[in-house]
């Protein structure tokens, strides 16, 4: 992977790490019966998508990268899922979870390129950012 030095370095590990602190922003202001529930939940989700696209490039093989994109991804869906449940329910507010969905469906459009990019053995050098 020429010119990625470290997952710091990946577009989609920064804007990862965006839409994190914007997840835990927004669900500051869920309900307190909600803490253990679906607040813990989103967090968990949100959180397991740049870790895991960190611990994956970490691993310095392109087959344990590929492979920790793929549960980055799985839990993007879930944090997808769980964004629409406390919509549902007025959670989240009409300015909120537009601008949390389009942070997510933007991520998932980069983890499926770089997933690709991975499988066709090209270098994810594209998607690096200042850091």
């Amino acid at each position: 992977m020429s010119g990625v030095r470290s997952y710091r370095d990946l577009i989609v590990w920064q804007k990862s790490i965006a839409m994190v602190t914007e997840i835990y922003r927004a669900t500051k202001l869920f309900p307190k019966e909600e803490l253990y529930g679906l607040t813990s939940q989103i967090r968990r989700s949100a959180v397991s998508i740049p870790s895991n696209i960190a611990e994956g490039q970490g691993r310095g093989s392109k087959a344990d990268f590929g492979r920790f994109l793929r549960i980055a991804t799985g839990s993007l869906y879930e944090l997808q899922t769980q964004l629409q449940i406390a919509n549902n329910l007025g959670f989240l507010n009409n300015v909120t979870h537009p601008k949390l969905d389009e942070a997510s469906r933007e991520i998932e459009r980069m983890l499926n390129s770089l997933s690709r990019k991975m499988n066709d053995n090209d270098s994810p050098t594209s998607l690096r950012g200042k850091g």
